[in-house]
């Protein structure tokens, strides 16, 4: 009896598309994390990237729980000296909506190249209209 091995010829990619309407970010940020490293298919290989594409619509309706519209921050450094630079979530969700997203599910993600590699094929818009029609990609309810 033969080891199953994945290889290219065997990994089919799909497009699937998400509406964060309402979603809490936590939430929805691990569900496309799964299904953007292929945790989702039977074939699933930790060191191959098997996963599809995740197409995120409507990023400035998400949602939080908690006191984290007030509280949670955002850091980033400029490379200067003091340049240590950060924002409020309240501030961002207008500002750029789709960082929150993107953000908060490369945490997520593995550490190193194929974790980049697997980080872009994640989507994200602010708004319900996007440019992969020709994809067709499929709605994945959460």
């Amino acid at each position: 009896m033969k080891s199953f091995s994945v290889s290219s010829k065997n990994i089919v990619k799909n497009w699937y598309y998400i509406d964060a309407t309402g979603k809490i970010l936590g939430r929805l940020s691990s569900v496309i994390s799964h299904y953007l490293r292929g945790k989702h298919k039977e074939i699933y290989t930790p060191h191959i990237d098997v996963g599809d594409y995740i197409i995120v619509l409507n990023a400035s309706k998400i949602s939080v729980t908690g006191k984290k519209i007030k509280q949670k921050l955002y850091h980033w450094h400029t490379g200067h000296i003091g340049g240590l630079k950060t924002i409020k979530f309240s501030e961002m969700i207008k500002k750029n909506p789709e960082k929150i997203i993107e953000k908060s599910v490369y945490g997520m993600l593995p550490k190193g190249p194929l974790g980049r590699k697997i980080f872009k094929k994640l989507k994200v818009y602010r708004g319900s209209v996007h440019n992969h029609y020709s994809q067709k990609p499929i709605l994945l309810t959460i």
